[in-house]
């Protein structure tokens, strides 16, 4: 993609709109909207902005900040008609005022990690599995938490939540995101969507990417889609499991014949370390109150420190594979509210460290782990993920993992951000507490 051919396509499909797009240390994605008029310049020479009110980024002293877009984000939003209406994004690095990548971008983070990863002779591949929630909203504007559809797991329907997926998926194949599967999910109202494996830099895109399409799409059929990991009490939370494997001159370095699993001596030491480091950059796969209420054991979603093939109560899963390049593992924590970029980064570092470290990964455990006692697991020595935000902020200020993979700008604004977080939620008073005291005592 160039300059030219982007300044050709908006002519030619009557752009009128250009967001200049950008996340936040939560995720969140930004925007800047020029009109086409300013595309030339803004190719040449980036888009000035006020990043002082922006989570986690600048300063009120410090908050001049530049836009440079990446030219192969380039894309025309699909769902938008009207003539004078029609807008394309751009997917955009945030620079400082003197042309250097900017600490708290978390886009340069996950690049500047995949550069490191890069001078040992790795690319670091991905490939994410976004599950969210869709409910109706009400003729006020609200949001219904109760189930438009009564599919489970992988079932076949033609109800409105099917019609929504598919329209989901080809506005996606039309921002240039290959789709490989949709399906609903366990849970009432749950749906999950996949697509290729990759370049963690991309796919990091395509989340970003694929969950304002989602939320797009679903706003036009009056539905309120959600990425928030545990909506209801009762019922499997949303995950965001992610694929991961490393190649090394075109092939892939997890792979070895010879093994029983199929793994390499790397793809274990790249295990153990994710293992050994799990609970100091679990806040950043897991970064909101409300992660905990789904990491608990009994829905699928893993709490334990152990790796195994078919066991899903483990933290980290190896799927099977009939070739090769398909060999990887898949970490089972992360959770759709989570930053791509800063989770991809603290995975990649963890699991690089394992490897620089010469760590040799446990034994597997293809037992299901909720079932064992507590001491059978203390003599196995399983240890857990932490089970609250507030401890999940204590690990991850201990960790180095978290602080290299991030650096000491984003580390520290994530810890004051995450604490302040956990503070207004302990001292609320919920509705449950109130039912359960207030007459009883």
């Amino acid at each position: 993609m160039t300059k030219e051919k982007i300044i050709e396509i908006c002519k030619k499909k009557s752009v009128s709109f250009i967001h200049l797009q950008f996340s936040d240390l939560d995720g969140v994605v930004k925007s800047v909207e020029i009109p086409e008029s300013q595309l030339p310049d803004t190719l040449e020479s980036g888009k000035w902005f006020d990043g002082s009110s922006i989570e986690g980024f600048a300063r009120i002293a410090e908050s001049d900040m530049f836009l440079q877009p990446d030219l192969e984000t380039f894309a025309v939003l699909p769902w938008e008609n009207e003539e004078s209406l029609i807008s394309a994004r751009i997917i955009c690095d945030v620079m400082t005022p003197d042309g250097e990548v900017f600490p708290g971008d978390p886009r340069g983070i996950l690049k500047r990690n995949l550069n490191e990863a890069k001078k040992l002779g790795y690319t670091f591949n991905v490939g994410p599995e976004l599950e969210f929630f869709l409910f109706e909203k009400s003729e006020d504007n609200g949001i219904i938490l109760a189930p438009i559809d009564s599919a489970g797991y992988f079932d076949f329907s033609a109800d409105w939540a099917s019609t929504v997926r598919k329209e989901i998926s080809n506005a996606a194949e039309e921002m240039g995101i290959e789709i490989e599967t949709i399906h609903h999910e366990v849970s009432r109202s749950q749906h999950e969507i996949d697509f290729k494996y990759g370049d963690a830099l991309q796919a990091a895109d395509n989340v970003i990417t694929l969950k304002f399409i989602i939320k797009a799409v679903a706003e036009r059929h009056g539905l309120h889609a959600t990425f928030m990991p545990k909506p209801i009490f009762g019922i499997n939370g949303s995950g965001m499991h992610v694929h991961q494997s490393l190649s090394k001159n075109g092939k892939n370095a997890f792979y070895d014949e010879k093994d029983e699993y199929g793994l390499s001596k790397i793809a274990k030491s790249f295990i153990a370390g994710q293992l050994k480091y799990a609970t100091g950059i679990c806040m950043v796969m897991s970064p909101l109150v409300n992660s905990y209420k789904r990491l608990v054991p009994g829905y699928e979603a893993p709490v334990y420190l152990s790796w195994a093939r078919i066991n899903r109560s483990a933290l980290i899963r190896v799927p099977r594979f009939i070739k090769s390049e398909a060999c990887r593992i898949e970490l089972r924590s992360p959770d759709p509210s989570c930053n791509p970029y800063l989770a991809f980064s603290t995975m990649l570092v963890s699991g690089l460290t394992g490897i620089k470290e010469g760590l040799t990964a446990p034994s597997p455990i293809e037992e299901n782990i909720y079932e064992m006692s507590d001491n059978d697991r203390k003599l196995r020595n399983i240890g857990t993920l932490p089970d609250s935000l507030g401890s999940a902020v204590k690990e991850f200020e201990k960790s180095d993992i978290a602080l290299r993979a991030l650096g000491d700008h984003c580390f520290k604004r994530l810890i004051d951000s995450n604490n302040k977080e956990w503070d207004e939620y302990r001292l609320r008073v919920s509705e449950w507490e109130t039912e359960q005291y207030l007459e009883k005592y």
